[in-house]
């Protein structure tokens, strides 16, 4: 989990998550296809890995990491 972190600025949100587990768990599975993703917040999380939770991957990743999102049921 990134805060605040520059190096993803220009990185694409595929989705966003209130929780640090499940947006892990949606960054793994684009992980295991390839992709580079990566979980960020603008702060800190709650003590219970609470807040707002940003899956993002490179811009030129954002349309194939969007077609995997829609067609994973988890």
């Amino acid at each position: 989990m990134s805060v605040a972190d520059p190096r993803f600025e220009d990185w694409e949100t595929v989705s966003t998550f209130e929780d640090q587990t499940t947006a892990i768990a949606w960054r793994d599975e684009l992980r295991a296809m390839g992709i580079d993703a990566s979980c960020t917040a603008d702060q800190p999380l709650d003590r219970l890995g609470h807040g707002d939770i940003y899956l993002v991957v490179p811009p030129e990743q954002w349309s194939r990491a969007n077609e995997i999102i829609d067609n994973l049921d988890f």
